[in-house]
């Protein structure tokens, strides 16, 4: 709700979509397999506003539905079983939620310390002969490559933020803000590594979104790493 309480502005554009059904006339029906339940959604539910609506689902191979979900740009999927039963607050392997991530490579200019010697690299790309931040990566390390990766940035330490736009006023809508204070934590490399990220999505404010640490690219020019436009969403 709280997400929603952001968009009041636009609360004639939110519509709620149901896609499933649990109880019905007082009668349970958890133990029934999805594919009845949702027969029973949708034969007997009917509803008075145009702003609630059954989400559709479909029968089809996950090679289809991810390129039809990845043509239209949506975030991700949800697959499920169609003879499972509702098991509240269970991971059974009968459902599976696939996130869809664009990725591109960036350059990196500082690390925050941590566990293993880095908690997270702090990315941007090239604007002419400017770098500019996009996000702070801390998803993606496992123990082995936070040490391989700080061994490689150990060398290039230096005193000064190589990037123009830091530091930022706030944190922003998704945390992803470097402000003053957050840099007293930073140590700056010079930018001559690349890594490969992969995100969700840029936002408004040319941040990354649920971004995610996928290796490192010693074969790519940093200077040669620019913004790869994929789509851009609502956030500050």
């Amino acid at each position: 709700m709280q997400i929603i309480e952001h968009f009041r502005a636009e609360a004639s554009r939110i519509h709620y979509f149901v896609f499933d059904l649990l109880v019905y006339n007082n009668r349970d029906l958890t133990q029934l397999p999805f594919i009845e339940r949702r027969q029973i959604l949708n034969s007997l539910l009917k509803f008075g506003s145009p702003r609630i609506r059954i989400a559709e689902y479909f029968e089809t191979s996950a090679e289809n539905m991810l390129s039809a979900a990845r043509g239209q740009r949506l975030e991700g999927v949800i697959a499920k079983r169609r003879d499972s039963t509702y098991q509240a607050g269970k991971r059974t392997g009968s459902w599976v939620k696939y996130r869809l991530n664009s990725g591109q490579e960036l350059v990196i200019g500082g690390y925050m310390p941590g566990t293993h010697g880095l908690d997270s690299i702090i990315v941007g790309y090239y604007r002419g002969e400017e770098l500019i931040y996009v996000a702070r990566v801390r998803n993606g390390f496992v123990p082995t490559s936070r040490r391989q990766v700080f061994q490689k940035l150990r060398p290039l330490h230096m005193q000064s933020c190589p990037f123009v736009n830091l530091p930022e006023t706030h944190k922003g809508r998704w945390g992803d803000g470097l402000t003053a204070k957050d840099m007293e934590k930073c140590v700056w490399i010079r930018p001559e590594l690349v890594a490969q990220v992969e995100f969700l999505e840029w936002t408004k404010s040319d941040h990354l979104r649920h971004s995610k640490f996928a290796g490192l690219r010693e074969d790519k020019d940093p200077r040669s790493v620019t913004k790869e436009h994929a789509g851009e969403v609502e956030g500050v």
